[in-house]
């Protein structure tokens, strides 16, 4: 194996999570779009093991089918009883060993609830075990209050000698502020040879797997440590308010990352993005901005402020205001919002508008077609340079079906349209404001499908004697006695 890819990483992910107090799996729980077991995974592909084992337990057939779609070579092994730390990786090994996997190299124990660890911190970890020919390597923090963490402790020399938990750490112990993060870099065949050894004589009753670094030691073998630059990595998540905190750090991080490749970010503090957000230089993002999923902002686009958008890609140059989308496609230098939806399948072409309260869906716009304000285009084909009057409406659905308008390119369509699917306005076309659209309008002509205009005089003065509006009509009568 090469120093850079590891035998495997094991990831112990069984825990019930019972302070999360929720009826979804504390791994399950999600932040930057992916669950906390996701980060985790993702960090530990960015090492290229050659096995990545997955420790499930609670819940496991809930997990396991998040992880099926997650990582479908990821293996995982149940844990029916959580017996500590040290029988989860034993669990690990044994299930390896029943496929036939052969761990010889280093392996990497860390944890689903650490979605703040980092690739990089793993993959420094995994180089500085090898480079020093260590049996076991801990990542270690030091931090402001060490409460609950397993404590670090080391010889005169600086070694480590071994961790105690809190709960049989001594005063002195618990005074210190080294921590264990739990992450663990091994050689793979003495981690075997060391978890036979462990006990559970503790005050849980469990096997620890902390336990195993005095055993490497005893033997001879080197344990040495790794000091993470910022302590917020290695913390775990066990409630709501560490989820919202882990939240906090992972989105400044993100952002950071964005800025420093040309994103101008207005106020991070109320932009919000998720992990497989994509930023293009240039682009600029407005106050109050969420970006989820696989969205991606082109180059000198502007998005927000006050936006949602969901899997949606912004062509370079775009502008997006007070806009909702999810699943959309907008074009370069196409325009969007304020106050618009777009909904799955929507397509804006070069130079398209989608105005205020416009909503779209399933809807293909082609260049420089506008539809300004006050409009709603379901499954919908609309051609080039096209403009689609004021509270139009595309009525796509007849209660059990939904149905396709195709307009073409260079149309003028009214105010107050309906067109009712299946229907096709040709190239050319217009439509006069008021019309109800239920045929097809040929190429070039104009469609007018409203009734005459029929004025009954005097109706106000004899319907609604005495209104303000018969007062309004008799003094106009009697300014204006030739009308």
């Amino acid at each position: 194996m090469s120093p850079n890819r590891p035998a495997a990483v094991v990831i112990l992910a069984a825990g019930e999570g019972t302070r999360m107090k929720s009826a979804t799996p504390k791994v399950l729980h999600a932040i930057s779009g992916r669950s906390l077991v996701g980060h985790v995974v993702a960090a530990s592909r960015a090492l290229d093991p050659e096995h990545l084992v997955v420790v499930v337990g609670h819940a496991r057939e809930q997990v396991g089918e998040h992880l099926a779609g997650l990582d479908p070579q990821a293996l995982t092994a149940v844990q029916h009883e959580q017996n500590g730390t040290g029988h989860a990786v034993r669990v690990a090994l044994d299930e390896a060993a029943r496929q036939g996997l052969v761990l010889d190299g280093t392996l990497v124990v860390t944890y689903g609830d650490t979605p703040l660890l980092t690739a990089e911190t793993l993959a420094t970890l995994v180089r500085l075990h090898e480079q020093d020919g260590n049996a076991v390597t801990v990542l270690t923090a030091q931090v402001p209050d060490p409460t609950g963490y397993g404590r670090i402790i080391r010889a005169a020399d600086g070694q480590v000698t071994e961790i105690v938990e809190q709960k049989d750490a001594s005063v002195a112990q618990q005074a210190i502020t080294e921590i264990n993060s739990g992450v663990y870099a091994y050689d793979a065949t003495l981690l075997a040879e060391a978890l036979g050894k462990v006990t559970t004589d503790n005050s849980q009753g469990e096997e620890y797997l902390t336990d195993t670094l005095a055993i490497l030691r005893e033997a001879g073998h080197r344990v040495g440590a790794f000091t993470a630059a910022d302590h917020r990595e290695i913390a775990g998540v066990n409630n709501r308010v560490q989820l919202a905190e882990a939240r906090r750090v992972l989105n400044d991080r993100l952002l950071h990352q964005a800025m420093l490749d040309g994103a101008t970010i207005v106020d991070p503090a109320s932009t919000w993005v998720d992990a497989d957000v994509v930023f293009t230089p240039d682009c600029v993002i407005h106050p109050n901005t969420q970006l989820r999923g696989a969205t991606a902002i082109g180059a000198a686009a502007e998005v927000g402020p006050n936006c949602t958008l969901t899997d949606t890609s912004v062509g370079a140059g775009a502008k997006v205001s007070n806009t909702v989308a999810d699943q959309a496609e907008i074009g370069d230098e196409a325009s969007v919002g304020p106050f618009a939806y777009l909904r799955p399948g929507t397509r804006l072409g070069l130079k398209a508008k989608a105005g205020t309260y416009v909503e779209m869906k399933n809807a293909t716009i082609g260049e420089g077609t506008k539809v300004p304000h006050l409009s709603y285009v379901g499954d919908a084909t609309i051609g080039e340079y096209t403009n689609i009057g004021a509270a139009s409406v595309f009525v796509n659905y007849d209660g059990e079906a939904k149905h396709h308008t195709t307009i073409g390119s260079y149309c003028k369509t009214g105010s107050d349209n309906m067109f009712v699917a299946p229907v096709v306005v040709g190239d050319g076309a217009y439509t006069a404001a008021g019309s109800v659209i239920t045929k097809d309008v040929p190429a070039g002509s104009l469609a007018v499908a409203r009734g005459q205009q029929r004025n009954i005089e005097g109706w106000v003065a004899r319907k609604r004697p005495g209104s303000a509006a018969a007062q309004a009509a008799d003094r106009a009568a009697q300014a204006h006695p030739e009308d």
